[in-house]
Parts: C-alpha cells; sequence; structure tokens
C-alpha cells in the first residue's frame, strides 16, 4: 500500500497578501494547514545596532521607519524612554523632573490617535481586500490622505515626522489645523458608517472571518499578545488605562473587546477603536490651550530660531545640541506605550556622560503575534490563512527590524 505524505509549499514572500516580505512554509494535508512555518529577516537592517552610533536625537529617524504606517507612535515610545531615562538621575540627584508642557502632551494624544486612524484604517481595508472586497481599501485611502496631509502641515513630511521628540514636540500647530482637524471627524464618522455597511454584517465577508484564527487565552499569554490582538479575546489590557502616559485619564474612552477571540472580533475592534479616537481628538481640540511645546531646559532641546539669531549663546547651544546631542546618565530604562498595533517598547541603556545609548532593544509587537501564526492556523484552510495575517496587522518594518 502506497502511504500518504503531507505536502510544502511555500507562501510568500512575493505574496500579495503576506503584507510585507513575510516567507511560510506551509504543511498541507490536502487543504487543511497542519502546520505553518514564517521565515523572517528578509527586511533586517540592523536597526538597534546602527541606533548605538547614533546620538539620543540622531537615534529618532530610525523609529519612524520601524512600523512605517504608525509613525509618530513608534517615535512617542522611544521620547518617552528618553525622558525617563533622564527623569532617572533628576530623582537620584534630588533635582525637578522634566515636565512636559501640557500644549506638547496635548499635541501629542491628537497625533498618536490620528496615528491610531492611520494604521487601523489601512489594516481593516488591506485585510478586507485580501478576503476579496476592493471598495473599502480604496475609501481608506482617501480618508488617510487627509490625515497624512495633517501629518504633513504640522512637520513638513508626510511619512516620516520626526514631530514627536524628547522634550516636547518639534513645532507648535500651524494656524487653523486644529479647526480642520475637528471639521475632519464628521464626515469620517458617516465614511465609516459606509464601510460598516459594506463588511460588518456582509455574508460573504462573515464567512471568511467568523470563527477563523480563534486566539485563546492561553495562546495569547504565551506569545505575550498585546493591543487588538489580546483585546478580541475578551481581556481589557489598554497600556492608556494602566500606565497613564501623556495624562490619558483626562479623556473620555474606552477599551472595546471581542467575545470569540476570532478574525471578525479583531474587525470590530478595530473600527470601535476608530471612533473611540475621533472621540479622544474632538476632547483635545476643546481643551487645548496655548503655551509652550517644549520643556524650558536648555540641555534637552534646541534654542528657538529667533533666539539663535540674536544671541550667541543661543547659537553655541544650538551647535551643541545638533552635534552631541542629550548627556544622559547611566540608567537603564523600558518604555512602553499602547501603539496601533500593541505594546510598544523600547529599552535604553547609557553609561555616564556619553552621549550615544550603549544599548538599544525594541519590543515589536507584530513579531509576538506572529510568532504564533502556526498555533492559531493549524487546522485551517489555506485560504484561511490569508485572513488570519490581515488580522495580524503585521508590518515587517518592526517584525525584522
Amino acid at each position: 500500500m502506497p502511504s500518504l505524505k503531507n505536502y510544502l509549499i511555500n507562501f510568500g514572500p512575493q505574496h500579495p497578501a503576506a503584507h510585507g516580505v513575510l516567507r511560510m512554509v506551509v504543511e498541507l494535508n490536502g487543504e487543511v494547514i497542519q502546520n505553518c512555518d514564517p521565515h523572517i529577516g528578509l527586511l533586517h537592517r540592523g536597526t538597534e545596532k546602527l541606533i548605538e552610533h547614533k546620538n539620543f536625537l540622531q537615534s529618532l529617524p530610525y523609529f519612524d521607519r520601524l512600523d512605517y504606517v504608525s509613525m509618530m507612535a513608534q517615535e512617542h515610545a522611544y521620547s518617552l524612554a528618553v525622558e525617563n531615562l533622564f527623569n532617572d538621575l533628576c530623582a537620584k540627584a534630588l533635582l525637578p523632573y522634566i515636565e512636559i508642557p501640557e500644549r506638547a502632551r496635548y499635541i501629542r494624544v491628537l497625533f498618536l490617535e490620528i496615528t491610531r486612524i492611520l494604521n487601523h484604517l489601512l489594516a481593516v481595508t488591506t485585510h478586507a481586500m485580501d478576503v476579496g472586497a476592493l471598495t473599502p481599501f480604496l475609501w481608506a485611502f482617501e480618508e488617510r490622505e487627509k490625515l497624512i496631509e495633517f501629518y504633513e502641515r504640522v512637520s513638513g513630511a508626510r511619512m516620516h515626522a520626526a514631530y514627536i521628540r524628547p522634550g516636547g514636540v518639534a513645532y507648535d500647530l500651524p494656524i487653523g489645523l486644529l479647526n480642520d482637524i475637528y471639521e475632519f471627524l464628521t464626515p469620517f464618522s458617516k465614511k465609516l458608517n459606509d464601510m460598516e455597511e459594506l463588511l460588518t454584517d456582509n455574508r460573504i465577508f462573515k464567512d471568511r472571518v467568523v470563527n477563523i484564527g480563534k486566539v485563546t487565552y492561553d495562546v495569547a499569554k504565551d506569545h505575550a499578545f498585546s493591543g487588538v490582538m489580546i483585546r478580541g479575546s475578551g481581556i481589557p489590557y489598554d497600556l492608556r488605562k494602566i500606565y497613564n502616559y501623556e495624562n490619558y485619564n483626562e479623556f473620555n474612552f474606552k477599551i472595546p473587546v471581542g467575545l470569540n477571540g476570532d478574525c471578525y472580533d479583531r474587525f470590530l475592534i478595530r473600527v470601535t477603536e476608530m471612533r473611540e479616537s475621533c472621540s479622544i481628538i474632538a476632547q483635545v481640540c476643546e481643551r487645548i490651550k496655548a503655551g509652550f511645546v517644549t520643556v524650558l531646559f536648555a540641555k534637552f532641546v534646541n534654542p528657538t530660531r529667533a533666539d539663535m539669531k540674536h544671541l550667541m549663546e543661543a547659537l553655541i547651544q544650538h551647535f551643541k545640541f545638533f552635534s552631541n546631542g542629550i548627556i544622559v546618565p547611566e540608567a537603564i530604562m523600558y518604555t512602553s506605550v499602547e501603539a496601533p498595533k500593541g505594546e510598544f517598547g523600547t529599552l535604553i541603556a547609557s553609561y555616564q556622560g556619553n552621549t550615544k545609548p550603549y544599548r538599544c532593544h525594541i519590543r515589536a509587537p507584530g513579531f509576538h503575534h506572529l510568532a504564533a501564526i502556526n498555533r492559531i492556523s493549524q487546522n485551517h484552510s489555506l485560504a484561511d490563512v490569508v485572513a488570519i495575517i490581515g488580522t495580524l496587522d503585521i508590518v515587517f518594518g518592526e517584525v525584522d527590524r
């Protein structure tokens, strides 16, 4: 009697549903997946090692290029890590803490939630496109263009903004931007309704995502899931509520959670989170007040352009700041934030008097989520892998680093 044998196929890295340079070796029994082995590293650029050879300010733009869909969220994690590192010295030396001005904190929250919408728009609609729905993708890119224009108006760059920096933000908001952001919210909410009308109760879409890619509590715990991947399984874990960074406790917003932990729950959570982000943005627009956008500490931020043109001390400070950067104490600091894809963390180790990180390690949520794809996709059909990858919301800039 001839024996039956499973066969292996390559999925990616040039597959349009791989969401980056992902190569998976899939073991199939007919159409049913027995094992799924992800091969990563095809985009590896050694970001963490490169950062060790740059000063603390020069390291910032590397973070824009990790998850290149959630740019400012990555900058924010790094900026908080540097600020906490410096405040660690202040605590030991009994010096006053560096406190980010209220206006700068509000601007950070404003653009962090804009970034969350940017991310979820792409995640939801590329996932829908992977399973056969093209129209929401086209609608989403029209809305993303408006949000990217807000990026451009505030920083001069459409994507890699380098806007949130240690000590505050790079520039104050241009005149009229806040009003334009507020006016964006109402038509965007209607566009979300249109997208949901096409997808939420669509029989074909639900056939592809309901009860597919279920994440149990054990899988979420074993692989250190975070973000939508853990909230989809009914666990209300959100670092904005837990750590209360940037005064998130001042804003009213809910943490949506799922019931089944499947692809459909994760889709619904991302749509709901976009609505909650709109609510936070509206609250920021109503409450923000005039004030400084950087700390008033000469060793931590560059001087204003006006001071540099009139004061010799400011000119010297500008030169020293951009040639040497920030001098931080000897310490190790890990800081994490609730990025759109989950818990994005930055560990920085420094030694006394040096202007460069001794070591930088990045905790990318997509790396942990992708590691569980074998357990999530087993006993599903090959077509279901496409739906599962789409709902993991992976970007290989941060996975490979």
